[in-house]
């Protein structure tokens, strides 16, 4: 029952998460405001995309019956604390951010927006925290989660000095308060992720105690 149960609802986030992305392209290719060089580089879309693989692997390993391992669970530690990021970020800062002028009178798709932002995020929360019977992690895995974000940070800068694109205004040295600025919201959101890392690993641990008990 546990294997089924999770493995569906596992198989669910990953068809969602990627299915949203597929719908979100294919909607803007209907449109002709495609644009494949800036649509993935956003840290909501990669790690959708991400997260969605990992949910469909996840959810192989259950049904197959193979073990999970350590840095399997990391990863889904680590993408876990992403997507709520994802989320908090989104509804914080970007919700009601200006569009682009190319996108003006474009509406994005409701549902993919929501899914990516909102249902997913809690989602990949509820699946970490009640897979009692993964293998255990230690409280300082939580470290791990702060190495996605950053390798995606340390591209999105290269890429952003080379083409003077930029996928989120707070990362854009160039906008008012300049780099103090970008560096001010880089580590607070880099904090966060360490946060939300250590607060799902510790809930985690707690729940696991409760079970072996």
């Amino acid at each position: 029952m546990y294997k089924a149960v999770l493995g569906s609802f596992r198989l669910a986030i990953g068809v969602a998460l990627l299915g949203s992305v597929v719908w979100q392209v294919t909607d803007r290719l209907a449109n002709n405001l495609f644009r494949p060089e800036e649509y993935f580089a956003y840290f909501s879309i990669v790690s959708a995309i991400v997260a969605g693989g990992l949910s469909l692997y996840s959810a192989y390993v259950l049904y197959t019956g193979k073990e999970e391992t350590k840095f399997h669970n990391i990863a889904r530690l680590s993408l876990a604390a992403a997507m709520v990021i994802v989320g908090v970020v989104y509804h914080a800062l970007l919700a009601d951010a200006a569009p682009d002028v190319r996108d003006i009178g474009y509406v994005w798709p409701v549902l993919p927006n929501e899914i990516i932002h909102t249902y997913a995020p809690i989602a990949l929360v509820v699946d970490y925290l009640f897979s009692i019977r993964s293998p255990k992690l230690r409280l300082r895995a939580s470290l791990w989660v702060a190495i996605f974000p950053l390798a995606w940070l340390g591209f999105s800068v290269v890429r952003g000095l080379i083409t003077n694109w930029w996928p989120y205004w707070f990362i854009n040295p160039n906008e008012e308060g300049g780099v103090p600025s970008m560096l001010m919201y880089v580590g607070g959101i880099t904090v966060f992720f360490l946060a939300v890392g250590y607060l799902l690993q510790s809930v985690r641990l707690s729940f696991s105690k409760i079970y072996r008990s």
